[in-house]
């Protein structure tokens, strides 16, 4: 699947058969915050991190956030919310 087959999916009442990762951004990507922190709070590891703190981020709760980067070996981005949203959605696909 690209990047654009998954921004329209997003215009679909349920997502496609994804990975749980990308599950969680589609449900960002329709606005949907909550549904998305409740399936990747529960995830292990450092990719699921990484999306926990782009959402804490998008929260406004940048302690959190920094929290959650820090669990994934990553650093707070310098772009904006939806680059980073992107570049997590790429990323995902691309595994």
């Amino acid at each position: 699947m690209s990047i654009d087959e998954f921004v329209s999916s997003l215009k679909n009442e349920t997502p496609p058969e994804l990975n749980s990762y990308l599950i969680a951004l589609w449900y960002d990507g329709k606005g949907d915050w909550n549904k998305a922190h409740d399936l990747i709070d529960p995830q292990p590891g450092e990719e699921a991190a990484r999306i926990h703190a782009y959402l804490h981020r998008k929260e406004g709760d940048s302690w959190n956030a920094d929290y959650w980067y820090q669990r994934a070996n990553a650093h707070r981005p310098q772009h904006s919310l939806e680059e980073e949203w992107t570049d997590l959605v790429t990323t995902h696909l691309a595994h």
